[in-house]
């Protein structure tokens, strides 16, 4: 005979069955990561790099989607607007978190609000570079040469308010010398210009320049940083070489905002154990990031929320505004 259940007892069953696909661990299926810049980048690079990694910790396929365009903005906006359900994710440089909300007084998105903070992926700081032939060999000789002939050299950066144009500025106050801004669409074109004597200078992330300096394609004169880097040990700070200033640069994972906590934890701790694999440290020091601090969610989003108003403080310092 059949069996029939009583309406109450449907209830339960239902109850159970959605608690049981409740429960499935994350992830079921790939993950994309959005990433708001160019292929090849060191942005891009360094994504690439941890999603593999984390492919590897969660048995699912972690997938870099490149969303470059406007400043960052457009690959962050989509980060902030997809589904709350870790399936994509935003993987992204600090910039286009801590600064853009400085220099646009509308954007499609509010940092704190709309994104979760997952993971802190290294931290480090920028080089200034020259190109090979450039008639200096420290920072000081370059502020000399370029205070005596204003307005005749350029300098080119990953876009109008990026790291690298704000860090230049703030040079350029400073030292009280005239350059021209060249803003490119990603760091790699900018960097190979430079290489290739279009422009004079350039700030620009140690990941996607070290083997250019390496080879002699572009010269080092600092890092904006507050140490030297292993890699480069006879660079100096910009402090040291007496130009006060001092910025992290960092890359960092975040998810949209309501992302269930138990999802965030679980991408936290798959980064953390990356972050101690012997392989990719290999590889995080080729790219000169040894400097691989170990965050929760609330200590990643903390640094956030600093470094937010140390750049808005220097945004307004030099006068800059982008809309």
């Amino acid at each position: 005979m059949p069996t029939f259940l009583r309406p109450g007892a449907l209830l339960v069953a239902a109850a159970v069955c959605t608690a049981g696909q409740a429960a499935e661990p994350y992830p079921q299926r790939p993950v994309t990561l959005i990433v708001p810049t160019a292929a090849a980048g060191g942005t891009d690079t360094i994504a690439r790099l941890m999603a593999d990694a984390l492919g590897k910790q969660l048995g699912q396929p972690f997938v870099v989607e490149n969303k470059p365009g406007a400043n960052g903005v457009l690959g962050v906006e989509a980060g902030a607007r997809a589904a709350p359900d870790g399936y994509r994710l935003l993987f992204t440089y600090a910039a286009s978190v801590v600064v853009n909300p400085g220099l646009y007084r509308k954007l499609p998105y509010d940092p704190v609000k709309d994104l979760a903070p997952i993971a802190q992926i290294g931290r480090g700081g920028n080089l200034l570079l020259v190109r090979p032939d450039f008639p200096a060999r420290t920072l000081d000789e370059f502020v000399r040469e370029v205070k005596a002939h204003p307005g005749k050299y350029s300098y080119c950066s990953w876009g109008a308010g990026s790291g690298g144009h704000l860090a230049m500025e703030s040079l350029k106050k400073q030292a009280g010398i005239d350059m021209l801004h060249v803003p490119y669409k990603g760091t790699s074109p900018c960097v190979q210009d430079l290489a290739g004597r279009q422009v004079d200078a350039a700030f620009g992330d140690t990941s996607s320049t070290i083997e250019l300096v390496k080879a002699g394609r572009v010269r080092a004169l600092a890092n904006s940083g507050p140490k030297r880097l292993p890699m480069l040990p006879d660079v100096p700070t910009m402090t040291e070489a007496g130009y006060p200033f001092t910025t992290y640069s960092w890359y960092g994972l975040l998810a949209p905002a309501r992302t269930p906590p138990e999802i965030i934890e679980r991408l936290n701790a798959a980064v953390q154990k990356a972050l101690v694999d012997p392989e990719v440290v290999r590889r995080m020091r080729e790219l000169n990031f040894d400097d691989l601090p170990q965050t929760t969610p609330a200590q990643f989003g903390a640094v956030i929320r600093q470094d937010l108003q140390d750049w808005r403080g220097l945004i307004r310092s030099i006068n800059l505004s982008l809309d």
